[in-house]
């Protein structure tokens, strides 16, 4: 029987977190970095960032462990929810549509539980706010612009991939080894560097939601506030360059543990020969442009996922090599070139201890 075609997404559109405690990640989100509270409920918060117009791109909704309720995706008209109930019922795995105002501001959505585990959600018709692209009487020095992407762990990269391609994304850059071995891979259906990037690792769990600003300048001041609130804990790594993407970056970690990156100065991807870009897992520069250590809670720590009725997803473990036990040394230390024949590391070795 012929597969049914899938919808057309168009971009990454927003994430919905449960934390324990509102008022605290009110004030991470709002009052450190500046995101625009939409709409404000009892035990939930509407949020966007400064150039986006529709509804929001993040809501946190308080419940009793933090954990990723939801991560969706815009879709490019109200015909690709029947083309998201159809793939996906014929993928056999779980569907739901729910009617218009199920989440505050989003019309007509299809929720899915994928093939990867994760909770998904396909929408188009959206309430709009107004823009504040040109309010710079409101926006701080480390102003944010919009939702930029999503970060997952999942055990099987290449299956999650050959998933995501089949719904029309396209591969920018991955990690691999000389033995085929993949470790990391980045999607993208905007014409930047991702929408979803797949890291490997036990999973379904979310590792990160990123935003974007526009400028360097806005991330370093991200870091001198947090550095003037004596909260420098809530830096977990960067701010630096990454070799994939080649962005800058800063990753942050809320109240509740999820992991926030603030990113900015990737590439242009929408040609269609755009080249993929594969990296060795071995090329210290990966990660980080400059050669600094991955810290190891980047690579163990995630967030729990829910499944339809917001109950935590269970983990699959990775049964292939893991990127950390090939590039981290005992002593937590990263390798800056891979090992010679005898087995020892070439080079010297950069990071700090653990």
């Amino acid at each position: 029987m012929p597969v049914p075609p899938p919808p057309d997404v168009i971009r990454c559109a927003y994430a919905e977190l449960v934390v324990t405690d509102l008022a605290a990640a009110r004030w991470f989100y709002v009052d450190l970095l500046g995101l625009v509270v939409t709409a404000e409920e009892p035990d939930a918060l509407y949020l966007r960032a400064f150039e986006e117009y529709l509804h929001h791109s993040l809501v946190l909704r308080r419940g009793d462990a933090p954990a990723c309720a939801r991560l969706a995706y815009r879709v490019r008209s109200a015909a690709d929810l029947d083309r998201a109930e159809a793939y996906y019922r014929e993928l056999g795995v779980r569907v739901q549509r729910v009617p218009a105002g199920t989440c505050r501001g989003i019309g007509e959505a299809v929720r899915v539980e994928d093939p990867l585990g994760f909770p998904v959600e396909f929408f188009h018709d959206a309430e709009h706010v107004e823009r504040f692209t040109q309010r710079y009487d409101l926006h701080g020095a480390g102003a944010i612009s919009r939702i930029d992407h999503f970060n997952v762990v999942t055990p099987d990269v290449p299956a999650a991939q050959r998933y995501y391609e089949g719904l029309g994304f396209r591969v920018s850059e991955d990690i691999e080894d000389a033995e085929g071995t993949v470790y990391a891979s980045w999607l993208f259906r905007k014409p930047t560097v991702h929408d979803v990037a797949l890291t490997g690792g036990d999973g379904p769990r979310m590792h990160h939601v990123a935003f974007a600003t526009h400028e360097r300048s806005q991330i370093l001041h991200v870091c001198d506030h947090l550095g003037a609130l004596r909260r420098p804990d809530m830096i977990e790594r960067g701010p630096g360059r990454h070799g994939v993407s080649n962005a800058f970056y800063l990753y942050l970690r809320d109240p509740d543990g999820h992991r926030i990156e603030i990113y900015t100065h990737d590439y242009y991807t929408g040609d269609p020969d755009n080249p993929v870009i594969r990296w060795d897992v071995h090329d210290n520069q990966r990660r980080d442009w400059w050669g600094n250590p991955v810290v190891p809670s980047w690579y163990a720590e995630a967030s729990t996922v829910l499944d339809l009725d917001g109950k935590p997803r269970p983990l699959q473990a990775r049964t292939e090599a893991r990127e950390a036990d090939v590039t981290v040394g005992a002593d937590g230390f990263s390798y800056t070139r891979e090992p010679n024949s005898g087995g020892a590391p070439r080079g010297f070795k950069l990071g700090s201890q653990v």
